[in-house]
């Protein structure tokens, strides 16, 4: 099933320290933790846009896009964090797009705009498509209380800039090639539709771990890239990565370590 697409996953898995443990994968493929599983899917997406619409915000674009975007956003964050409405979202939504504006005087700026644009809107639609695979199975919308996985990493984040910024994307860039990585290792176990959505997330996943990179890379080569090492930084978080995926982990979701037994 997944053997053309090798050539994509292996830098994926070079780049990650560690596979998901079977002992993951088998808790995930209970038909009991289905639901959880593509609930905290489908708040994982969620989050991944609002991750890069904030480094937008902060560091590519003026007030006043900042507010339209925050706008984009709104009716995906009322409708899981507070109940307002039906789970159908504009047609037009993406319209916004031309209307952001980088920052001037940093080149930079606008390459983050743009990678960042383009990754919210797949991750608004890939919301949308585990949301409709959902509400197909008559699953029910819930709250999901944040794992620790994303959390525990942004806690070593250095505190000045540019290496904050730096540390923020070397982040965006694990959580997508650890997405990934768990997309193939899920797909072989699931039903037909699920394991076809899941391969067909891989190539934009992994693409997104690689956009977070690159934008890292040329922030270091813009300021110091000796100071703002960043294959030091990589190395760094494989580590913390990997032991949050190696280690034992009482709230299983999408992105949790070993569960417990």
């Amino acid at each position: 099933m997944l053997e053309k697409y090798q050539t994509l996953l292996n830098p994926i898995y070079d780049f990650l320290q560690c596979e998901t443990p079977d002992t993951w994968v088998t808790e995930a493929i209970k038909p009991e933790n289905l639901h959880l599983l593509l609930l905290d899917h489908m708040h994982c997406e969620l989050k991944a846009a609002q991750s890069a619409a904030f480094l937008i915000r902060k560091y590519a674009i003026d007030d006043k896009s900042a507010r339209d975007l925050l706008a984009w956003l709104k009716p995906y964050e009322d409708f899981v964090y507070r109940g307002v409405g039906d789970g159908q979202f504009s047609e037009g939504k993406n319209a916004l797009v031309g209307e952001l504006q980088a920052k001037e005087g940093d080149n930079l700026n606008q390459d983050i705009l743009d990678k960042m644009v383009r990754l919210i809107k797949e991750e608004l639609h890939h919301f949308e498509q585990v949301l409709a695979i959902i509400q197909q199975r008559d699953f029910s919308i819930e709250p999901s209380a944040a794992s620790r996985y994303a959390a525990s990493m942004i806690k070593h984040v250095r505190t000045y800039e540019p290496a904050a910024l730096i540390d923020k994307l070397i982040i965006g860039a694990f959580i997508e090639a650890r997405s990934c990585e768990r997309f193939a290792k899920l797909a072989p176990f699931l039903d037909e539709e699920l394991a076809k959505f899941y391969i067909s997330l891989l190539r934009s996943e992994a693409r997104h771990y690689q956009d977070y990179i690159a934008l890292a890379s040329d922030v270091a080569a813009q300021t110091d890239p000796i100071r703002f090492n960043v294959e030091e930084r990589i190395a760094f978080f494989a580590e913390v990565e990997a032991q949050l995926i190696l280690t034992d982990d009482a709230n299983f979701k999408f992105h949790s370590g070993v569960p417990l037994a």
